[in-house]
């Protein structure tokens, strides 16, 4: 089980996965937008999502869950 976390302080732009889909390494789960950039957030093993904490306009911060592989 791997929980993706954010790295720094965005919007939650746009939610590419939801839960119950099959994801590989290196699939993008979810789009953050900061500074008017688009950052992917990325599956960093293959498995099943879990759980999906974020939904399109949330404000993620550093450190937190934004989804759950298993």
């Amino acid at each position: 089980m791997a929980e993706i976390r954010a790295e720094m302080v965005a919007n939650v732009w746009k939610v590419v996965v939801a839960e119950g889909d099959t994801v590989e390494d290196g699939d993008t789960l979810v789009i953050l937008e900061s500074m008017k950039m688009e950052i992917p957030v990325i599956s960093e093993e293959n498995g099943r999502v879990a759980q999906l904490k974020v939904a399109e306009g949330d404000v993620v911060q550093e450190g937190d869950v934004i989804a759950v592989i298993e």
